[in-house]
């Protein structure tokens, strides 16, 4: 029995790390940190087919990017390392041929014809599943002795006994039990020498003495061929939870790429902060029994508690809930910490910004007008790109604000805007000097600062335009009205 609480995380280089995964590594983090234990990464590679190369170096990296770490893995090493599984297969060998000493495995010859044929005669029959035979299971010592000394192909399947009921308590769900009938005899060892997911598993989970596992719904099924195993092994089985899937709004199925993002990656590359993305996927399938609802990490893990874990098969992945998370945190931000994450994210997602040839201290002034209306950083783009490049007017916007009165606008917006000095060039002067030419001029307050606002930035929604201005500077102004003033179109 294990008395330090140890939890684990294992991605699986077949893709890109799935959001759902960095939910449950994130409960798993938690729970080992709050109970003063040990959180483990390590790398479940033995499916050989569906490998990706480099994902796991992804994986690695993405989760570090969301502001997390782990006490054990494969690049810091542990007292159970290797934690790569390709890198342990006599181990789960050697587990494997204990197995059938014991009598609860046994090696299997069939061909693949064999099996598919198989197959197709339990469909036939109309089966509710379909299951392996024991075909192997009744092979003599002999016959299996020989097959090896032949170099037959075989597998290594796991003995499931007939007529008994597997239980165990499930730390959200409750007692549950599953007919040990329904079950296939899973092959355990496959003819490659790889482990299949299912001994693996088990193996590190003990070995590395893990306490805890946290996992999804949708692996419930394969508790029962787990449960098997460690009664086999005469290991105790770690207490076990399945926690909800994500699914998307509406859709009574788990996240699907057709909705949008499902890649931890993606997320970040779309301008969402970690610690926004994190404190959003700490209430998805936990509630902290209150109304609150934002948690810094060091909160989350100080409130975390197994009590509150939702006990459903589905929970929302509310991507406008998440938006508006995102930009709760953007506007919490001081600008020049704003500003060093907008450089680091374009930097580190090859995103241009087009601040180039302006100085922090621009920046930030412009911040300081756009942040309350970004709602990732990847609008930042789209709300300042008049602040660095002189925009295209189009004709028909500005004749849509003034109407046919909008060259005599203008002429006396060129006016203000020359006649101000640089000293006087506040946000102050420049609303008191627009408000008392539309007062005076006999146009109304949209009339006036409309014209001047989509002629100097080609938008007709910014923020204050008196304050706009003053960031833009006279010069820059100036020479945006005289250019409109230039256009005939205009």
């Amino acid at each position: 029995m294990f008395f330090m609480v140890k939890t684990r995380m294992a991605p699986s280089p077949t893709g890109e790390f799935h959001i759902g995964g960095m939910r449950t590594l994130l409960y798993d983090y938690a729970f080992a940190k709050k109970n003063n234990g040990r959180f483990i990464i390590r790398v479940e590679d033995t499916d050989r087919e569906r490998y990706v190369e480099g994902s796991i170096e992804r994986a690695l990296q993405v989760i570090k990017d969301y502001g997390l770490s782990w006490d054990e893995g494969p690049d810091i090493g542990g007292p159970f390392a290797p934690y790569i599984q390709s890198q342990r297969l006599d181990l789960y060998k050697k587990y494997a041929l204990d197995l059938i000493d014991k009598g609860h495995a046994y090696h299997c010859f069939c061909t693949k014809e064999r099996l598919d044929e198989l197959r197709k005669a339990q469909q036939a029959a109309h089966l509710p599943t379909t299951k392996y035979d024991k075909h192997c299971l009744s092979l003599s010592s002999e016959q299996v002795q020989k097959n090896l000394s032949t170099d037959v192909p075989y597998v290594i399947r796991l003995n499931v006994p007939s007529d008994k009921v597997l239980a165990y308590d499930d730390l959200f769900l409750g007692k549950v039990e599953f007919p040990s009938n329904d079950i296939d005899d899973q092959v355990l060892l496959k003819s490659d020498g790889f482990p299949t997911y299912h001994l693996a598993v088990v193996v590190d989970d003990h070995l590395m003495e893990i306490t805890h596992i946290f996992r999804g719904v949708d692996w419930l099924a394969s508790t029962p061929k787990h449960i098997l195993l460690y009664d086999f092994f005469g290991w105790e089985m770690p207490k076990t939870g399945h926690l909800p899937n994500l699914k998307e709004i509406g859709v009574n199925k788990k996240m699907s790429k057709r909705f949008g993002d499902v890649a931890a990656a993606e997320f970040l590359k779309n301008g969402y902060l970690p610690e926004a993305l994190l404190n959003f996927l700490m209430l998805l399938g936990w509630n902290p029994g209150t109304e609150r609802e934002v948690f810094s990490l060091e909160d989350f893990i100080d409130a975390f508690s197994l009590e509150h874990i939702h006990k459903t098969d589905l929970v929302a992945f509310d991507r406008e809930k998440l938006l508006w998370f995102n930009g709760c945190y953007i506007r919490q931000m001081e600008e020049e910490a704003l500003y060093n994450r907008i450089v680091a994210w374009a930097q580190k997602w090859g995103v241009n910004i087009g601040i180039d040839e302006h100085d922090r201290d621009y920046v930030i002034k412009v911040l300081a007008l756009i942040k309350d209306r970004m709602k990732t950083l990847v609008d930042f783009v789209s709300l300042s790109k008049y602040f660095f490049v002189d925009p295209k007017v189009e004709p028909a916007k500005v004749r849509s604000v003034a109407g046919d009165k909008h060259s005599e606008i203008l002429l006396g917006v060129d006016r203000i805007a020359a006649g101000l000095s640089s000293s006087d060039w506040t946000k102050g002067n420049l609303d008191k000097e627009f408000h008392d030419f539309a007062k005076r001029s006999g146009y109304t307050s949209s009339q006036a600062l409309g014209t001047a606002r989509v002629v100097v930035t080609g938008e007709d929604a910014t923020p204050p335009l008196a304050d706009l201005l003053e960031v833009l500077g006279k010069d820059t102004v100036l020479r945006r009205i005289r250019a409109a003033l230039s256009t005939n179109s205009i």
